[in-house]
């Protein structure tokens, strides 16, 4: 079956002026460094996994990302003021936390099937503190069926303390760090174990690009980058 998703026109206009704003509040407010985008497989679909602490996480993420993503952020956040207004001008897919959305999953897969790279946090929501969570195995079943690599994206920084100290003046210190992608193995039985040992397979990787404060449940299994 041909998959024909493209983005919509109103969502391709307002996206480089978004990745603009945000870009230069980051700048202003913060020290930027950015690692491994030669590890990025340029106009390919791949599923880009960060680790989630906060807000600042996917506007972050977004603004300094080379290439156009697609992001999934908590139904939730949609309603809140000045938030959700943001979320639905960029086109950020609503995605009810917790739930399995048949058609959200539907949805994700044709867009990583018509060869757009997408942003997914596997935690399934903010840890509102440095330490991971252990991931949902939701980013394992969209791997499965759509063969796309995994590209880990740590972020270092984005703390709930991050406004105040900036607004502070002392430009704290935000880092992204790409890691290289990574290819889940096939999952051919015992599929719900399979799938979590994927997603914790990706979060593993992710913790080896953070620092040990940010590892949370696996530290003991971070994969050195």
């Amino acid at each position: 079956m041909k998959n024909t998703y493209t983005v919509p026109l109103r969502f391709k206009l307002m996206r480089p002026i978004l990745k603009t704003f945000f870009r230069g509040i980051f700048r202003a407010m913060a020290r930027i460094k950015i690692t491994g985008r030669e590890n990025i497989p340029y106009d390919k679909a791949y599923v880009a996994a960060i680790n989630h602490v906060s807000i600042f996480d996917p506007p972050f993420v977004g603004a300094f990302w080379p290439e156009e993503l697609e992001i999934l952020g908590a139904i939730d956040v949609f309603s809140k003021p000045g938030q959700g207004q943001i979320l639905k001008l960029y086109g950020v897919i609503p995605v009810h936390r917790g739930d399995y959305d048949r058609s959200l999953f539907k949805k994700i897969i044709s867009i990583i099937n018509s060869g757009r790279p997408i942003l997914i946090a596997p935690e399934g929501g903010r840890s509102h503190d440095a330490a991971m969570r252990r991931a949902k195995p939701g980013i394992a079943y969209i791997v499965e069926k759509t063969c796309s690599p995994v590209l880990p994206v740590a972020l270092i920084g984005t703390t709930e303390d991050f406004w105040q100290r900036a607004i502070r003046g002392q430009r704290p210190l935000l880092e992204m760090r790409i890691g290289k992608p990574i290819i889940l193995p096939a999952i051919t039985s015992e599929k719900h174990t399979a799938r979590q040992r994927n997603a914790d397979l990706v979060m593993s990787y992710l913790a080896g690009l953070l620092p040990e404060e940010y590892r949370g449940v696996y530290a003991d299994s971070a994969i050195p980058s």
